[in-house]
């Protein structure tokens, strides 16, 4: 097993401007590594810090303290300093996203947008159609749907669109933000198959799991979230 993501002291504080510049610290001194076919579940209560972690992971955040490296193209690259090119190309070949919620440009119809990652690695459309379809149809998303916005879908169905997206592209690294928040068992049991199977093929996967049995089922390990420590109030 070779490790693909290694975070070290990873520290991240926000200032609440709006509360006469309150800091807020999330995460402080936070170290893990995650290797090929192993997933790892951030456990901890709300407030812990865990969504926090996930977007540094996708540089959505920029930590003030420590390093984010990324096994990408046979070399290890720092996320917390790398340019904006070489972080959009890592999230093109080598981290995949799976937030809670479907961002899309309107009227773009469903299959497009499931497409699109492969696309934009200049893979041959006819491939990428084929397995967009199969997955969607994995996910039992109804075919009269697939020509349509997904928009104007329901919440169920715009995540299930959202993992087909996630998982259309075989990411060395994996991010699964709450992927089956807002499912039945049913499609929930065809993402954890889903996510078993990226596990199987050595995909490093992080994700937050808030279904205990979904969790069980999934997780290799858990990293323990525990809330920073207070900063001393300087207040008088």
């Amino acid at each position: 097993m070779k490790t693909l993501l290694r975070v070290e002291n990873l520290s991240k504080t926000f200032v609440l401007h709006n509360q006469h510049g309150v800091v807020l610290p999330v995460l402080r001194a936070t170290s893990f590594d995650v290797k090929t076919g192993e997933c790892v579940v951030l456990d901890g209560h709300s407030g812990s810090g865990k969504s926090t972690l996930l977007r540094s992971l996708y540089a959505n955040y920029l930590p003030e303290k420590g390093h984010i490296w990324v096994y990408h193209q046979r070399q290890w690259i720092d996320l917390v300093n790398a340019p904006a090119r070489q972080i959009l190309a890592i999230r093109r070949e080598t981290i995949g996203w799976v937030s809670q919620f479907l961002r899309v440009i309107p009227r773009i119809p469903t299959l497009e947008v499931v497409m699109q990652p492969l696309l934009e690695r200049s893979v041959e459309r006819a491939l990428c159609e084929k397995r967009a379809r199969y997955l969607l149809e994995r996910l039992n998303v109804p075919e009269r749907l697939w020509s349509l916005a997904p928009s104007t879908f329901s919440g169920g169905e715009q995540q299930r669109v959202n993992i087909a997206r996630g998982f259309i592209a075989d990411y060395p690294i994996l991010l699964l933000d709450e992927p089956t928040a807002s499912l039945d068992s049913t499609n929930s049991a065809a993402v954890v198959q889903l996510i078993e199977e990226a596990r199987d093929r050595g995909a490093a996967i992080v994700g937050i799991f808030h279904d205990k049995a979904v969790r069980d089922r999934v997780a290799d390990r858990l990293h323990p979230m525990l809330p920073p420590a207070k900063e001393p109030s300087h207040d008088h």
